[in-house]
């Protein structure tokens, strides 16, 4: 599954009929079930597509391929299945600590602040931990100091 598939499982607020509930109480529990099942729905998703992944390239690697633009092609294909792979780990482990705050209660409240993130913001990218002049800043600090840390 590449990026862009990636995205069709974070759907923009108002595409579908299970959008998240707006009510007064922000971060209530029918929120927090909405935003825990969509984080279950994409963690199922990119586990099922590392299975696919790593079945292709278990039978891949019986193939002998005799010419080595052929045998170059697949090892650049693999390299880059691998590398997707990697990104898929990184997100599962965003996934599961946002599952983690749904538990603890810190879901949907920024990390650095202790403000609402929002549900656009959520419902555009579920892990987040950052609303949104908190990301900005960071991403400020980042590029005056040239480092790059973990993006939400």
């Amino acid at each position: 599954m590449k990026d862009n598939e990636l995205e069709r499982h974070v759907q923009p607020l108002g595409s579908s009929d299970s959008e998240p509930p707006i009510d007064d109480d922000y971060m209530e529990p029918r929120q927090l079930a909405y935003f825990r099942q969509k984080l279950l729905d994409w963690r199922s998703a990119l586990l099922d597509e590392v299975d696919t992944t790593l079945a292709e390239l278990r039978h891949d690697c019986h193939h002998e391929v005799g010419d080595e633009a052929d045998r170059a092609t697949r090892e650049a294909a693999q390299t880059l299945e691998l590398r997707t792979r990697d990104r898929y780990r990184k997100l599962l482990g965003k996934i599961n600590a946002a599952l983690d705050r749904i538990d603890d209660g810190t879901y949907g409240w920024c990390e650095d602040t202790g403000e609402p993130i929002g549900l656009a913001r959520l419902e555009a990218r579920p892990v987040t931990t950052l609303c949104v002049e908190a990301q900005e800043r960071r991403e400020l600090r980042e590029r005056l100091t040239g480092k790059d840390h973990d993006r939400n």
